[in-house]
């Protein structure tokens, strides 16, 4: 695979001072352009040791507008970045639409360094290099760009790189103990990295194998490279998009109608719960005092043991989402929890991928996180509105369940509550709003909106259930038409789940 990287190519100094003036020029230009795009450019280096990955990083910064690139280089993980799963300090670090990002020591450095090292076997590796995939895949059906560049020495070029840059007095302090014992074990690495390629290397993100030898060939040809397929993908968005009948079609549909979202009107998950269920005024008092004192004991034993808890609540506008939250907020220290409103994103959360800003917000080790609304927005207000097209929102049940998946691998405890009420309740509860003057600026035009398109969103919830309700995640639909029977069923699961949590001891590395 890497023959082809091990022809020392050069490029004369002559034709480099040629070549770069218009060179950067186009990297300029393409830069201005890029700002008003509407996609980020994610560029990972990575390679053998010493074959010029921060040197042609450096190189392109000089050549471009630095303003609008940001490097990051991930080394071992802090203690913060040990609290939350692998790939948050990942997601926390990408570039915002119209931005590029250039990553040094990326999501690909750890498992291939534990696999030379015999940390892990080729199964895990490849499940390592698998999540990989599912992770970029994520990015690029998102709109992303992303470039991969592997930069490669023949064992004799990394040998003689090396020695150079050990004898030189300014960078001899580049040179480590372990480069020259990653240097011996030159073939392991060489045998993890062509299985990494071959693994990694998609249609969506596909690498670039650049020869490392000559600085000036390898600095023209990445920055080549990079301007290229931004130009291309620049070029393909002022492209208009052509419908099957040849017209030209809008970027984004229009709202949906209902038989669009599903040309059937079947029974669905919701219309089968018990809408009935009541609890006593007594009995709620004495069940309140029960959980919460409960909750409180096993939050604090969570604490200890570094258990984190992740809380989404979903549900019909007045369903009682906040009144849930606020018992359980009531029962816990208010150092170990965060409550997240999520409403319309933010300009710069709408820069970036949808998980973005939920990522972001993962908790500590040990730590609550309440999120009032979340990442199911995508799968129902979006798809419902005509916010996410057709693809965006299909796509993104497999993206959640990924992403819940890492959540629950790394140790945290995820319950998901969708809180249910029947139509004729929320009408009975928006007037009551209208009439409470404490309570009137919950309700908007937005919420009568949201009712005329209650059958699109009961089906949406159906196919919600049906695609993320996992044996790792999954949903406790809540009958809410009684909220005191809803606040103790949301505080007895969380009481149960967390019990049972704490019961097969720690699950964090």
């Amino acid at each position: 695979m890497f023959r082809t990287a091990e022809l020392h190519r050069k490029l004369p100094k002559a034709e480099f001072h040629q070549q770069v003036p218009p060179l950067r020029e186009d990297l300029l230009m393409m830069q201005l352009e890029l700002r008003n795009a509407d996609f980020p450019v994610i560029v990972v280096f990575a390679g053998v040791d010493g074959a010029g990955k921060s040197e042609t990083v450096n190189r392109l910064h000089e050549w471009m507008d630095s303003r609008w690139l940001t490097t990051r280089a991930f080394g071992e993980p802090s203690d913060e970045e040990r609290d939350r799963p692998e790939y948050w300090r990942f997601w926390r670090e990408l570039p915002a639409k119209g931005r590029m990002g250039l990553f040094l020591s990326s999501w690909y450095s750890t498992p291939i360094l534990d696999h030379v090292y015999g940390h892990i076997g080729l199964a895990e590796f490849d499940e390592r290099l698998e999540r990989i995939k599912t992770f970029e895949k994520t990015l690029a059906d998102d709109g992303a760009l992303i470039l991969k560049f592997w930069m490669h020495l023949s064992r004799d070029a990394q040998k003689d790189r090396l020695r150079k840059l050990e004898k030189n007095p300014l960078l001899h302090w580049r040179i480590s103990k372990r480069d020259w014992r990653h240097w011996e074990m030159y073939d392991q690495f060489i045998a993890a990295a062509e299985r990494t390629l071959m693994k990694t290397s998609t249609g969506l993100a596909p690498w670039k194998i650049v020869e490392g030898y000559d600085e000036r060939y390898r600095s023209v040809a990445v920055a080549t490279m990079i301007r290229d397929a931004i130009r291309v993908r620049l070029e393909e968005a002022k492209a208009p998009v052509v419908s099957s009948n040849g017209e030209a079609a809008t970027a984004r549909p229009s709202r949906p109608a209902a038989s669009e979202v599903n040309p059937l009107s079947p029974i669905t998950i919701l219309s089968q719960l018990d809408m009935n269920q009541i609890l006593a005024k007594d009995d709620y008092d004495a069940d309140l005092k029960r959980y919460q004192a409960k909750l409180n004991q096993l939050q604090r034993t969570a604490r200890e043991r570094k258990v984190s808890t992740i809380l989404v609540f979903e549900g019909w506008d007045a369903a009682g989402k906040g009144g849930s939250i606020r018992r359980i907020t009531a029962a816990l220290d208010a150092r170990d929890y965060q409550v997240i409103q999520i409403a319309a994103p933010t300009d710069e959360e709408a820069a970036h991928n949808y998980l973005w800003r939920f990522w972001r917000h993962l908790p500590r080790a040990g730590r609550v996180t309440i999120y009032d609304r979340s990442w199911y927005g995508r799968v129902l207000v979006e798809r419902i509105e005509g916010f996410a097209r057709l693809r965006e929102w299909q796509r993104a049940y497999a993206e959640i369940n990924d992403f819940e998946a890492q959540l629950v691998e790394r140790g945290i405890v995820l319950l998901k509550f969708w809180l249910h009420i029947t139509a004729e309740e929320q009408l009975r509860r928006f007037q009551e709003r209208g009439q409470i003057g404490y309570k009137a600026w919950k309700l908007t035009d937005e919420d009568w909106r949201n009712r005329e398109r209650w059958a699109d969103y009961e089906l949406a919830v159906n196919d919600l259930v049906e695609h993320t309700s996992t044996r790792q995640a999954p949903w406790s639909l809540i009958a809410a038409n009684d909220k005191r029977h809803a606040r103790i069923a949301v505080l007895r699961t969380l009481c149960e789940r967390l019990e049972a949590a704490l019961a097969d001891g720690p699950k964090q590395p």
